[in-house]
């Protein structure tokens, strides 16, 4: 089972700080993230979300190899690659993958203009050895399904920055 925790920053680039922490910590096996977006409340009061793939992106590259493939059956790859890129593009604007969009949005609606938050969906975790390299970015947990043992621990490693 995976754990979701919601830590505000008061900056979009501390919150990028940490998310780049936490895929540090990843290559060296202390955590498995299955997913860690930033949300970031804008000045006008929408939220936009950095996600770590741009689904779209990587739809128009696997549609448009996969349409060219099936255009040289068809003698015409060009015409196949666009449509595929089109249609694999239309695809990944609508797959949503890790934690929910509009999840994230309503979290951050708590924020003021000009914070972020770091959304992260944890798989596993070592957390002796996490939480320690997570303090010095302080912040404030939003939201978690941790138990409240886990959050408690969450909550005074972060005051400690």
């Amino acid at each position: 089972m995976a754990d979701l925790v919601i830590i505000a920053y008061e900056s979009e680039e501390k919150a990028e700080a940490a998310r780049q922490k936490l895929l540090e910590l990843q290559k060296e096996y202390l955590i498995e993230l299955g997913d860690a977006a930033i949300a970031v409340r804008q000045p006008n009061g929408h939220v936009k979300l950095n996600q770590l793939m741009n689904m779209t992106a990587a739809g128009a590259a696997s549609g448009g190899m996969w349409g060219a493939l099936v255009g040289l059956l068809f003698l015409n790859p060009l015409i196949g690659a666009a449509i595929g890129a089109g249609a694999g593009a239309l695809s990944g604007r609508f797959t949503d993958i890790g934690i929910d969009d509009n999840f994230m949005k309503e979290a951050a609606g708590a924020l003021s203009p000009g914070q972020a938050a770091l959304c992260v969906l944890v798989r596993k975790v070592t957390a002796d050895k996490v939480l320690p390299a997570m303090a010095p970015f302080g912040g404030t947990v939003l939201r978690t399904n941790l138990s409240a043992e886990q959050e408690g621990k969450l909550r005074e490693a972060l005051k400690a920055a």
